[in-house]
C-alpha cells in the first residue's frame, strides 16, 4: 500500500501545473554602482534621480504604450565590487503612477554605504539568474548599468558581456563622467566609450552618459522611456571599433594595488 501511495504522489507532482508567470513587456535590472568612488551626495543623487524619472508623466506613459501587456517588471541593484551586490528593490510589477510612487518612495528612504571595486562583470553576472523563476515572463529582458569607472575586479566584462548576449538579454549604459569623486586615478576621459566598446550589448543598446550631476535625472528619464519603448534613436546608434582595450581598468588596478582579482 505504500508502495501505491508513493506512486500516485509521483504522478500527481508530475501532472501539477507549474507557477504561473505574470507576462510583462520588460524584464528590468537598474543595476546602480555604489563604489567608493561615489561620494555619498553622488549615491543620494543617483537614488533621488531615479525616484524622480520614475515618477515622470513619459515614464508611465512608456509603459501604457510600451508593449502589448502594458505593464513592466522591475528591480533597483546597488553593487560595487565582485562580491558586493545588494538588492534594494526586488522584482515589482509596475503598471501605474501609483506603482511607480511606491517604487520611488522606496528608493529615498535610506541609503547605503560605498563598497569597494567596480566589477561591472559582476554585476552582470549577479543579473542574468535573476530572470530566471522571477514570477514574470518579459517580451524583452534588460540590465542597465549606471556606474563610474571601468570594470577593475570580477572576470573579463566580456565574457560576462557575452553570456548576457547568449540568453538574449540586452544590456544598457548610463555611464557617469561628472569626474567629481574620489579616486580620479580610475576615471576614464571615454568612459561612455568604454561602455559602447566594452560593456553595452543587443540590438537596441545604447548609451547616455551624464556629464553633470544635474542633467542625471533627466538621462535617467530618457534612457527609461528607450529601454521602454524598446527603440534606439539614430544619435544613439553604436559603432564598435577594433583593439579598444576592454581590460583599461583591470591594468589600473593592477597598477597601483597589484592582482585585479
Amino acid at each position: 500500500m505504500r508502495i501505491v501511495t508513493l506512486g500516485i504522489a509521483t504522478v500527481l507532482a508530475t501532472l501539477a501545473p507549474a507557477r504561473a508567470e505574470t507576462p510583462v513587456d520588460v524584464e528590468l535590472v537598474l543595476a546602480v554602482d555604489i563604489s567608493l568612488s561615489m561620494t555619498a551626495g553622488e549615491r543620494e543623487i543617483q537614488r533621488r534621480g531615479y525616484a524622480e524619472a520614475l515618477v515622470s508623466d513619459d515614464v508611465v506613459e512608456a509603459i501604457r504604450l510600451g508593449g502589448q501587456h502594458g505593464q513592466i517588471a522591475l528591480t533597483y541593484v546597488e553593487w560595487a565590487g565582485p562580491s558586493s551586490q545588494h538588492v534594494v528593490i526586488d522584482w515589482t510589477l509596475v503598471r501605474t503612477q501609483a506603482d511607480l510612487e511606491a517604487f520611488a518612495a522606496s528608493l529615498t528612504t535610506a541609503f547605503a554605504d560605498a563598497l569597494p571595486r567596480t566589477a561591472i562583470s559582476s554585476i552582470i553576472d549577479h543579473s542574468i539568474p535573476r530572470f530566471q523563476d522571477n514570477g514574470f515572463v518579459g517580451e524583452r529582458l534588460v540590465i542597465d548599468i549606471s556606474g563610474d569607472g571601468p570594470n577593475n575586479g570580477g572576470r573579463p566584462v566580456l565574457a560576462a558581456r557575452a553570456d548576457a548576449a547568449e540568453r538574449g538579454i540586452t544590456i544598457n549604459g548610463l555611464p557617469l563622467m561628472t569626474q567629481e569623486g574620489q579616486w580620479p586615478q580610475f576615471n576614464l576621459d571615454d568612459l561612455d566609450e568604454y561602455y559602447r566598446q566594452c560593456v553595452i550589448v543587443g540590438p537596441t543598446a545604447f548609451v547616455i552618459p551624464v556629464l553633470r550631476w544635474e542633467d542625471f535625472p533627466d538621462a535617467v528619464r530618457r534612457k527609461l522611456i528607450l529601454e521602454l519603448s524598446g527603440t534606439r534613436p539614430a544619435d544613439l546608434t553604436v559603432t564598435r571599433a577594433q583593439g579598444y582595450d576592454c581590460l583599461i581598468g583591470e591594468k589600473v588596478w593592477d597598477r597601483y594595488f597589484g592582482g585585479w582579482n
